[in-house]
């Protein structure tokens, strides 16, 4: 199998028309998925002016000033940008979890291996300091590197409870009564996150859940400040009560049992958005299990060599074939595989969320306010976040107004 390979070109709008009489830059003979679930555009051509994507279609039925600077792309693939809804930054040093890791440093490297594998957006869902809205703000003018950051904050778990990670205390907070939540959720709403995180989880009956008291108020609070609520779940019976209680976003699969006609149609009815992790799962044993999967080029490129060898080593095996919850990992697994695929079926009434729709003016992809039609152009202005493909080399390259200009390869 072609390998993918990575170097990255970030250009601002005005590294882009800069020595271009038209300020106009085209993308011309790739392969184009624009995001809609159309077929592949064979022959495409892609128009950018400034960091607005203002046409796609086919080859020769695009137009676009004589005198723009033309990029042949023979070969090539280009996709939207992809989105994370559920990630974390800033949890983890060398191998491991640590409370200190969550440094400027730390969060800048992530975001831009995220930009440098096509992740032009990502959800931070959680276990954030405060230092998160710093670096968004910054970012938003222009002086921050990496994929678009959108956050949850903190987050709200439980004393001696999930999250069940070393973190330190400015990093989640953990209300013991409803009270304490609702001051909580009013005080890091003055900080304006893009939606709030709480877990309801035991980790295989060994922490103990929210009390659904609070996380009633958690949710009732942030409605009240004009916040949606995600929620880390488990168990069907959970995510039943969670939106009967009002959440608004289901953050992992539901892995326990099956899910039900009641289940499916209580997230119609309120418009339930479902994000299935599935890696979260199968991360915990696919390495251990199957090390082919190290040895892609693409892989190596993205972890470091600490980690490489710890994942390669003999102890690490030990350690994840003799882990009494192992059964119970991958039998959750199979189950949000199954349930994910019951989701599917039920039709995109759904609103099961494998990525951001495309919006005007969104970093999420093609897509504008306006659809691209596979046999023309389209009248749609977004932000360019996009990725361009070919074996030998990674993928991703943005056009966006808050990007400084740069190439960077990685380690």
């Amino acid at each position: 199998m072609k390998k993918l390979f990575a170097i990255v070109f970030i250009l601002a709008s005005a590294s882009v028309a800069a020595g271009q009489t038209s300020g106009v830059i085209v993308f011309k003979g790739a392969q184009l998925i624009d995001g809609t679930g159309a077929p592949p555009i064979k022959k495409s051509v892609l128009v950018i002016e400034g960091d607005r994507i203002t046409a796609v279609g086919k080859e020769g039925k695009v137009h676009y000033p004589k005198n723009a600077r033309v990029i042949e792309l023979e070969g090539r693939t280009i996709m939207p940008g992809i989105v994370n809804g559920h990630g974390h930054l800033g949890l983890v040093v060398g191998t491991q979890n640590r409370a200190d890791g969550y440094s400027r440093e730390n969060v800048e490297n992530a975001l831009v291996q995220y930009e440098q594998y096509g992740v032009t957006s990502m959800m931070s869902l959680g276990l954030n300091r405060d230092l998160i809205y710093e670096l968004r703000e910054e970012q938003r003018k222009g002086t921050f590197p990496g994929t678009t950051i959108f956050t949850a904050g903190r987050g709200f778990g439980v004393e001696s409870g999930a999250p069940p990670i070393p973190v330190a205390a400015d990093q989640v907070y953990r209300p013991r009564t409803p009270d304490e939540a609702r001051t909580q959720v009013r005080e890091m709403a003055q900080h304006h996150p893009d939606i709030v995180k709480l877990w309801l989880d035991d980790m295989y009956g060994k922490y103990p859940k929210m009390d659904p008291e609070i996380y009633r108020a958690v949710i009732d609070e942030s409605h009240k400040q004009g916040l949606r609520v995600a929620a880390h779940v488990f168990y069907l019976a959970d995510a039943k009560a969670l939106i009967a209680d009002g959440v608004d976003v289901l953050a992992h699969s539901i892995r326990d049992l099956p899910v039900d006609d009641e289940l499916i149609g209580i997230m119609k009815a309120h418009s339930v958005l479902y994000i299935p992790t599935l890696m979260v799962d199968e991360s915990a044993f696919v390495f251990a299990e199957n090390p082919a999967v190290m040895q892609d080029q693409f892989f190596k490129l993205a972890v470091s060599p600490e980690l490489l060898q710890q994942f390669d080593s003999p102890e690490y095996r030990k350690r994840v074939e003799s882990d009494p919850n192992l059964p119970k990992v991958k039998a959750a697994f199979a189950m949000g595989q199954k349930n994910l695929k019951t989701h599917r079926r039920c039709g995109d009434s759904c609103r099961i969320r494998h990525r951001l729709r495309c919006e005007s003016g969104s970093h999420s992809g093609l897509g504008g306010a306006s659809r691209t039609r596979a046999d023309g152009s389209s009248g749609a202005h977004a932000d360019a976040s996009y990725c361009v493909c070919h074996a030998g080399e990674r993928c991703c390259g943005r056009v966006g107004g808050h990007r400084n200009a740069r190439s960077r390869q990685t380690r």
